[in-house]
């Protein structure tokens, strides 16, 4: 049987720091090893193809439609980010279509099921996204260090934690933001909150490896968004051990589990700095946290990942090597 042709597509560039680039860049590496021949590209242009994985419903849209208008017999995977979930599938037009018109949907965390309709829940499948690192904690001594990781756009939320700082005395606090600024407007905020308190620092966008560092280097992650797909940053945060203070929303709690201890409401960073301030102070309650995390980690082993690829492949007609 000849390699299989799949195309994925994404609407993140070659050299994007997004988490949607970084999930077509690893799915091509795992369908590679299965023997497909792969192509990652922003939009979809007739290439040859026998398999279209598709990111994104809105903006893949036009993508997806072509290749479905082109090859009617031939299967398309649509993975649904957290935009698409939690927004726009219920007010764009185009991406709830791009949902009908997918032979499978993809959702990175099992709590997404409960946003879909039962027909599209039939043909969901539940891909956890895998990470391996080599980095242990290794949190500053003289501070208490609490990162957050991300591009700054509103959906994420990316001021919560600066704000959550006016509520915690502790001089020995510090919040570090690694994340493109999305506009100026984000560009201004952040500028103005490390001139209100130096205990805020914004360090703009890094490479991946250097945010991984940063990351080993935190008592903890702080995330913050209003709506998750699945946060890639959640899952490699797992990976390190690295306890997550994070929003209740489904896309954090299908990943960190429903009983998780450090959860608080979307925008209230009355609630952030609570738990802050008790990491800070209580040991045991951030042993309890790391503790938490790790007990999650064969979520995010990489032979999940690829046992759940191998299988979807198998279901579509396909025989992985």
């Amino acid at each position: 049987m000849p390699a299989a042709k799949v195309v994925i597509v994404t609407p993140a560039p070659p050299g994007s720091r997004a988490g949607n680039r970084k999930t077509a860049i690893r799915w091509a590496q795992f369908l590679r090893d299965f023997g497909c021949r792969v192509s990652v590209l922003t939009q979809w242009a007739g290439e040859p193809c026998d398999l279209l994985v598709a990111l994104h419903a809105r903006k893949s849209h036009v993508a997806l439609r072509a290749f479905r208008e082109s090859h009617p017999d031939r299967p398309a995977l649509l993975a649904l980010t957290g935009t698409d979930i939690y927004r726009d599938i219920r007010q764009d037009r185009d991406a709830a279509a791009s949902l009908e018109m997918a032979t499978r949907l993809i959702v990175l965390q099992k709590e997404a099921l409960e946003e879909l309709t039962p027909k599209q829940r039939r043909k969901a499948r539940v891909i956890h996204q895998s990470v391996t690192s080599p980095l242990v904690p290794v949190p500053p001594v003289r501070k208490f260090r609490s990162c957050v990781l991300g591009h700054l756009r509103e959906e994420k939320d990316p001021f919560c934690a600066a704000r959550a700082l006016r509520w915690v005395s502790d001089s020995h606090v510090e919040i570090i933001q690694a994340g493109k600024a999305l506009s100026a407007k984000m560009t201004h905020e952040a500028e103005r909150r490390m001139r209100d308190d130096a205990r805020y620092r914004w360090v703009g966008e890094l490479p991946h490896w250097a945010a991984m560092r940063l990351l080993s280097r935190s008592h903890a992650m702080v995330i913050s968004s209003r709506m998750e797909g699945g946060a890639h940053v959640v899952s490699e945060a797992i990976a390190m051990g690295i306890p997550v203070i994070a929003t209740d929303i489904p896309g954090n709690r299908g990943l960190l589990g429903t009983g998780y201890p450090a959860y608080f409401p979307v925008g209230d960073h009355t609630v952030l700095a609570a738990l802050l301030r008790r990491a800070l102070d209580d040991p045991r309650f951030l042993n309890c946290l790391a503790a938490a995390v790790r007990r999650r980690r064969p979520l995010v082993d990489p032979r999940r990942e690829q046992r759940t690829w191998r299988g979807l492949l198998r279901e579509l007609g396909f025989r992985p090597a």
